[in-house]
């Protein structure tokens, strides 16, 4: 697998296969208004607008068969919003350079248990001057969760993003340790 890491602007001429590739994941639940593939091209768009905007997309032959992208949460993020779970003071609070945060980490089916999720969500944190990395993961898929906390992020709280969204578990990885 080759991997290619993409900022908002190289984004933009490979955004067609993300799409494709979003849409055969989650085919089974295409039907549910939070995972439309209209509604996660608008999520991907909000992310492209915040600073320290990255993407990295494993590529098979030239076909991408994954990626994983974020952005550093700036003052005032909405990120944060849907958390349910009380937080110690300050846990929460944003500059611009402490948390990024992975938006969506996805392989296709035949690329899943090959560690090609790993290798991409590892080439997006390389380099990053963040002291975290935040993620939020479907509390209905708990093998997706264990396989974060082999990756050394810890349970931080209970998240609902919005109405229409699954309840999350937001999850922290200490990256100045």
């Amino acid at each position: 697998m080759r991997l290619e890491r993409r900022n908002a602007t190289g984004l933009s001429e490979i955004r067609p296969q993300l799409l494709d590739v979003y849409a055969e994941i989650y085919a089974a639940r295409l039907d549910e208004e939070f995972h439309t593939v209209e509604r996660f091209d608008e999520r991907l768009g909000w992310n492209t607008e915040v600073p320290g905007f990255t993407a990295v997309v494993g590529y098979l032959d030239e076909t991408p068969v994954g990626y994983a992208y974020g952005c550093t949460l700036q003052t005032g993020t909405r990120w944060w919003n849907g958390l349910r779970t009380p937080v110690p003071d300050g846990a929460i609070v944003e500059d611009g350079a402490r948390t990024f945060a992975l938006s969506e980490l996805m392989v296709v089916e035949k690329m899943r248990g090959t560690g090609a999720a790993k290798a991409i969500h590892d080439e997006l944190l390389s380099g990053r001057l963040e002291q975290r990395v935040t993620l939020l993961v479907e509390r209905e898929h708990p093998k997706v969760r264990s396989l974060y906390e082999g990756w050394g992020y810890e349970w931080f709280g209970e998240a609902l993003p919005s109405t229409d969204s699954p309840l999350y578990d937001a999850m922290v990885l200490r990256l100045d340790s």
